[in-house]
């Protein structure tokens, strides 16, 4: 699997905008974000919303939560970068956001 080129980096960022006020950005090298919701029950079925496109699409976030805080880092670690499973999960996370 190839990694995405800067300008496909740069082009996803410009195009997929905010998510619950807040933007996805590229830390050490993965995609990242901070979202937060109403509560822990939220939270929580964003991820549970999250998980089954993340089984669908056979890739998985590295995320961490605290009450109604959902940290997200992307990246394939078999491509050794950011590739367009990353993209895919990263949109498919977003819809979850914007829909919870």
């Amino acid at each position: 699997m190839k990694t995405l080129t800067q300008a496909q980096i740069d082009a996803f960022l410009g195009a997929v905008g905010e998510v619950r006020s807040s933007r996805w950005q590229v830390s050490d090298g993965k995609f990242t974000i901070s979202l937060r919701f109403g509560s822990f029950a939220e939270a929580f079925a964003f991820m549970t919303a999250v998980a089954a496109h993340a089984e669908r699409l056979d890739h998985h976030p590295e995320w961490f939560n605290v009450y109604n805080r959902v940290d997200i880092q992307l990246s394939t670690h078999d491509a050794g970068g950011l590739t367009q499973k990353d993209i895919e999960l990263a949109l498919a996370i977003s819809q979850c956001a914007r829909g919870a």
